[in-house]
């Protein structure tokens, strides 16, 4: 039976503006916690409509903090509460008195969390880090591989509308605080938690990010992964990957073909030419039917109306003060037992001050209930990972960055195992045969042990092998039992595969990057290691609930969720609604003032507010203009001088400004990145040394490791057996096929 929500109780302080923060607090509130949002008079520096899905759920009070009475009200908010979070430059709230080294030691339980666009102790700390200036640092405008076949640009920026830095800020952030949170239940102490916008982008780059030195150059290969046109003049998107492929290639005749080895150019355009026979729904019954992946490649307007956004809820119907009924974002991630729910509209300003100021006369701060010192934040908790690809081994290295014990369990009968130094880094690695009657009795072993299992299967796939839910609940009633997948556990397309591309296509991502009715794949796997994350958060929450019940719960997320999610600054559906974000592979910008510029050596970010160019005196000239005239005389001038002579310009006249990066190669080799821990070189059993990128997340008191590198598959089966007593059957095992300790490949 389903409980009260596992934030009950929890008082977080929300003083975020523009996008991170209040989306983090947004999450918070999702799950049961009073969230008191701190604005400034004349309400929130972004006037959009995504404020209806940003700050529901919340009360609302204006404090002024330029006055010192109203400072101290936000002082003594501060003071009573259980989390804050601040999306400010470094040293704000530092300056006021309410920074986390102050707040802290007024409230020793207070997990403090800050959400700066760049790190305080980077170099970059006191640039405006609008959100195209953390793009703009981050390669998220330049394209993925893959895209040039339908967009042969590829040496100039593609902005998009999708703000992965303040997105990722903010699932990073709903998982630090629950984590947080957890550990304050142990030891009765709260932290300090910074997670920069630019730091959080780098678990979105991932697999982007990753190179194995001494790996040989690939030959080129033809990709199956594609989006296609169809006869009704619809895009769809297929995705190679599963089982039945076989059956695929050789209903659409080009099995035939593709043995006889057919140049990768001519086997393109039989693909093409194949699926120009069909309209987009008949391909998308037709894959339907045998089981393997692909979807018409939807707009956003048209995933607000789709049956399976609908039928799982992560889209649905609202009523908001300002724009009256609307059609948005639901919840993520599910926790079955304690379900989240969006408790009330947004608040209008000031809503709440009468009741807020009445109950700091009697609130006090959460007491210290607890005395053990931890190292981190899930010490002493065992996790079961069954899960492949990325989203789900994401929740699994997530949870082992944060001090969990993750046990790998992968397939002997799947080779190569894919983006595995990427995703199982921190974790220990078993080939077991879960088919076979010994290997499934090991699995129930390792569970008698575990806290957590995790599993990305199709929704009825884990029940079909027995080891669903519900099997595990009745051996282990407290367990916590994550599943991840594409499109959830409700609606009519639950039981349907799918991957990172798939999501992209289903809810929008693709035809508003690719424009003009082209799709193109999103800059990074966002869908996917978003998913992970909140995968993450969830479980962080369920564990929570645990310590303090006893009871274990099934909890959920999807990549159709993470999409909207992602997307949830323009997926609004209200009265006088229009679509006209910027979209299309020749976009620049949103506009002449947040937009990209060529310098005369390589390309620059301006982000700038009106009437700002004129603190610049290289931009002097301009005043007056606006609009094309504008656009036009920026685009004149910034050729004249070099990238790193504008940002300089630029920032010392307090404009946020970056030069852009397009290659993730340099990205990755930047000395500030090594530094931050954000790209770490290591050496890999058998293969060398391999970069990946690092965690993103700073917290004081249980701070976060990327662990060890990832084990050679199946290494690590010695001592994962010795832990259920079967160490000395080590050998008999190999011998039987149970388990394997070699041959198999990890691929990146």
């Amino acid at each position: 039976m389903a409980g009260a929500s596992v934030l009950d109780g929890i008082r977080v302080i929300d003083f975020g503006q523009y996008i991170a923060g209040p989306m983090a607090a947004m999450f918070l509130a999702d799950q049961g916690a009073d969230v008191i949002r701190i604005d400034p008079p004349g309400g929130p520096r972004y006037n959009t409509p995504a404020n209806a899905t940003w700050n529901r759920g919340k009360r609302s009070i204006v404090l002024d903090l330029k006055k010192p009475a109203d400072v101290e009200t936000a002082r003594q908010l501060i003071a009573t509460a259980d989390v804050v979070v601040e999306n400010f430059r470094p040293g704000v709230m530092d300056r006021l008195g309410l920074g986390a080294t102050a707040m802290s030691k007024a409230n020793p339980g207070l997990v403090y969390c800050s959400l700066p666009g760049f790190g305080s102790d980077d170099p970059r700390a006191g640039v405006k880090a609008w959100e195209g200036v953390i793009a703009a640092a981050t390669c998220a405008f330049s394209q993925r591989a893959g895209t040039p076949r339908v967009h042969p640009l590829a040496t100039r920026p593609v902005y998009t509308a999708i703000p992965f830095g303040s997105a990722y800020a903010a699932f990073l952030a709903a998982v630090s605080v629950a984590m947080a949170l957890n550990a304050r239940a142990l030891s009765g102490a709260g932290q300090r938690i910074e997670i920069p916008l630019f730091d959080a982008t780098f678990t979105a780059i991932g697999s982007r990010g990753m190179k194995a030195h001494k790996a040989p150059a690939k030959p080129p290969e033809f990709s199956w992964s594609r989006q296609l046109p169809t006869k009704d003049g619809r895009w769809f998107m297929y995705v190679h990957g599963n089982k039945h492929f076989e059956d695929f290639i050789k209903e659409i005749g080009l099995k035939e073909a593709r043995d006889a080895g057919v140049s990768i150019e001519e086997l393109g355009k039989r693909f093409d030419e194949a699926f120009r026979q069909r309209t987009a729904q008949e391909w998308e019954l037709f894959c339907e039917r045998l089981g393997t992946e692909g979807v018409t490649c939807h707009t956003s307007a048209e995933w607000l109306k789709h049956p399976q956004a609908l039928g799982s809820k992560i889209i649905d119907d609202y009523t908001d003060p300002e724009l009256g009924a609307f059609r948005g974002p639901g919840i993520t991630p599910r926790l079955l037992g304690t379900p989240g729910k969006v408790r009330s509209p947004r608040p209008r300003l000031d809503a709440d001050r009468e009741a807020i100021l009445k109950e700091l006369a009697t609130r006090k701060p959460a007491a210290a209930t607890g005395a053990k010192v931890l190292r981190s934040a899930l010490e002493g908790v065992k996790v079961l990972d069954l899960c492949i690809i990325l989203a789900g081994p994401t929740c699994g290295r997530t949870l082992a960055e944060f001090g969990a014990d993750v046990v790998k369990i992968d397939s002997p009968r799947v080779n190569p195992l894919r983006l595995h130094n990427d995703i199982n880094r921190a974790k220990r690695s078993i080939l077991l045969d879960l088919k076979s009657p010994e290997g499934l009795k090991i699995f129930w072993q390792l569970v008698d042990q575990a806290d957590v299992v995790l599993q990305n299967f199709r929704k009825g796939v884990a029940d079909r092998l027995g080891i669903g839910y519900e099997a595990v609940k009745a051996r282990r009633p407290d367990i916590v039992y994550c599943s991840l997948n594409t499109f959830g556990h409700l609606g009519p397309y639950a039981d349907r595969p799918g991957h990172e591309q798939i999501a992209q296509a289903v809810s929008g991502m693709q035809l508003r990057y690719g424009g003009s009715g082209l799709p193109a794949l999103a800059p990074y796997p966002a869908n996917d290691y978003g998913t992970g994350l909140l995968g993450a958060y969830a479980v962080s929450l369920a564990l929570l609930h645990r310590k303090n019940t006893g009871q274990g719960q099934h909890v959920d997320s999807a990549l159709a969720y993470t999409a909207t999610m992602l997307q949830s600054g323009l997926l609004q559906d209200y009265a006088g609604k229009k679509w006209d974000e910027p979209a299309g592979q020749d976009v620049l910008g949103s506009g002449p003032l947040n937009r990209a510029y060529q310098a005369s050596d390589a390309w620059v970010f301006l982000a700038a507010q009106d009437g700002e160019l004129a603190r610049c005196p290289e931009l002097a000239d301009l005043a007056g203009k606006s609009g094309a005239a504008l656009e036009q005389a920026l685009e004149e001038l910034v050729r004249t001088r070099g990238a790193d002579a504008w940002v300089a310009a630029l920032t010392k006249a307090g404009i946020g400004a970056h030069r852009i990066i397009l290659d993730s190669n340099v990205l990755m080799q930047d000395p500030v990145v090594c530094a931050r821990g954000l790209s770490i070189t290591r050496e890999h059993d058998e293969i060398g040394p391999v970069t990946t990128t690092g965690p993103g997340p700073r917290l004081s008191g249980t701070p976060l490791v990327a662990g060890k590198p990832a084990s050679k598959p199946g290494t690590d089966a010695p001592s994962v057996l010795a832990e259920i007593g079967l160490g000395g059957e080590v050998e008999r095992l190999l011998r039987e096929g149970v388990i394997v300790m070699d041959g198999i490949e990890a691929l990146d």
